[in-house]
């Protein structure tokens, strides 16, 4: 029988952060082992015991991995694709039992991330954490302050008007563009869908930055393992 182990180091061998920072969580009644809510002082049993953290299932056995891919197109962003096309996951031969932390399209380039921890996955994904994604946009046709302005505000998709944007101007010139646009959430093919509703016909799109983390010193096709520093802010109350 596997010996029972205090709650906060096992939250904390899972990559939830410092024993401290674990015990932050307990305290806040974001634990549950097996159905219960957690208090600190609990011990569990890693091999028996079902834990979860804001209500999503975590499984402190198995090592985490964290990975930062620099996206080239021409790769479906799955970890099989039933067409026979290349995917992200040809990429990261080698690291075993990875999954993509959310999409990147077929031809959209750069920062993707790749993980097992479907807690940290979750934390990156859902919208309610917030976590901001930065493109960079080349784009055919001119873009007006009318149209500026929509974008800042939110434009109407078909399920309905997106969040505010951060949008910068770096080039507008003639019948082309290029666009610097964070967004917060994460609809399909929504900055490509943004952009044609103001009347910008997407050439190129990469995303640069998602969160605090970017592409600096990444050739594309190539990844690098996340440090611990580098996973902690996404595990944050927010």
């Amino acid at each position: 029988m596997t010996p029972e182990e205090r709650l906060q180091k096992v939250l904390a061998a899972a990559g939830l952060g410092s024993r401290r920072r674990c015990e932050e969580i307990i305290a806040a009644g974001r634990v549950s082992v097996n159905g219960r809510q957690a208090v600190l002082g609990d011990r569990v049993d890693p091999e028996r015991d079902e834990i979860s953290v804001d209500g999503v299932p975590i499984d402190p056995r198995v090592e985490k991995k964290y990975l930062l891919l620099n996206k080239p197109a021409g790769y479906v962003t799955t970890v099989r694709d039933t067409r026979g096309r290349p995917t992200v996951m040809d990429l990261v031969r080698g690291e075993g039992r990875v999954f993509p932390v959310g999409r990147l399209d077929m031809d959209t380039r750069g920062l993707l991330l790749l993980t097992n921890d479907g807690y940290f996955a979750h934390r990156v994904m859902h919208p309610s954490h917030a976590v901001e994604k930065t493109y960079l946009v080349t784009a055919e046709g001119r873009l007006g302050r009318r149209g500026l302005s929509r974008l800042r505000g939110g434009v109407e998709l078909e399920e309905g008007v997106t969040a505010p944007a951060r949008v910068r101007v770096l080039e507008n010139e003639g019948e082309r563009c290029v666009l610097e646009i964070a967004i917060h959430e994460g609809r399909k093919r929504q900055v490509r869908r943004m952009c044609a509703s103001v009347g910008l016909k997407v050439v190129d799109l990469v995303r640069i930055r998602l969160g605090h983390l970017d592409l600096k010193g990444l050739e594309e096709g190539s990844y690098r393992v996340l440090s611990r520093q580098e996973v902690e802010p996404f595990l944050g109350d927010s």
